[in-house]
């Protein structure tokens, strides 16, 4: 299985962005995974934004809660990231990870079967 993220590189302040994970190898419908969104913002580390079920459950960081969505497509095998009034501080380099457990908070590469290569996104007028 291999995870390629997509979207817009550049965003502005207050305006929505919009990420996809494109999942390829395999169908998402056949497998049970566990879909991940981290993102890094420059010089800090790994944070961890949420995860959706195979059966399509989500988990969400508390601080994030209030501004994040995080779907699956399966007909278009994806995974969707939406993340509301972003700011400054939401530029980052976004990767989508997956995992056969769910492990809450997972920010190192080995907590997941497969991450993608990332996409960076700048937020700024």
């Amino acid at each position: 299985v291999q995870l390629q993220e997509s979207g817009p590189g550049l965003v502005k302040p207050s305006q929505t962005l919009s990420l996809s994970c494109t999942v390829s190898g395999a169908s998402m419908a056949t497998l049970f995974y566990y879909w991940a969104w981290i993102r890094q913002p420059p010089g800090k580390g790994l944070e961890w934004m949420g995860v959706i079920s195979y059966s399509g459950s989500t988990y969400y960081s508390p601080s994030l809660k209030s501004r994040t969505s995080i779907a699956r497509d399966t007909s278009n095998n994806q995974v969707t990231l939406t993340l509301r009034s972003v700011t400054p501080e939401d530029t980052a380099v976004y990767y989508c990870a997956a995992s056969k457990t769910l492990i809450m908070s997972a920010t190192t590469k080995n907590q997941y079967d497969t991450w993608g290569q990332g996409t960076q996104v700048t937020v700024s007028s």
